[in-house]
């Protein structure tokens, strides 16, 4: 099995510290990031993943099926797919490993694949959880340490 994401959530995964906008979305990201801790590989999807999937049932117009998010995701498959040199496009299937997210935090903490998270109204918690280190970040790879930017 893998893990159903969409480009934009391979930044917010990095930041992740349990809040959301319901307890349905925590606990539902809550299990994502355990598959993912547990190495389950990442499958990139076009459209709402796994992690919107509480929203999709909540709300009348979720904000997952709007051009904004297809844009984050359009910023950040081009941001990501550079850093790790992998395709990062609907139907590609790959295992992320605790060098990958260290790559990724790193650059994330730099500005340097935040492209996609202009105009997010999470990012000011992702900021903040950067500059703390992601000591407060949930997911950790293969059980080794967080990287510490």
């Amino acid at each position: 099995m893998s893990v159903e994401l969409r480009p934009h959530h391979l930044l917010c995964m990095l930041t992740y510290v349990g809040r959301g906008y319901s307890r349905a979305f925590t606990e539902g990201y809550d299990r994502i990031v355990a598959r993912l801790a547990a190495g389950e590989a990442i499958t990139i999807v076009a459209g709402p993943d796994a992690i919107c999937a509480p929203l999709m049932c909540r709300e009348r117009d979720p904000h997952c099926l709007r051009a904004g998010a297809a844009e984050r995701d359009r910023r950040a498959a081009r941001d990501v797919s550079a850093l790790l040199r992998r395709s990062v496009v609907p139907g590609e299937t790959f295992g992320l490993d605790a060098d990958d997210l260290a790559a990724l935090r790193r650059a994330f903490a730099a500005g340097a694949i935040r492209d996609a998270c202009q105009g997010c109204q999470w990012s000011a918690l992702c900021t903040a959880v950067a500059e703390g280190g992601f000591a407060t970040a949930k997911l950790d790879i293969a059980g080794q340490s967080k990287e510490r930017a």
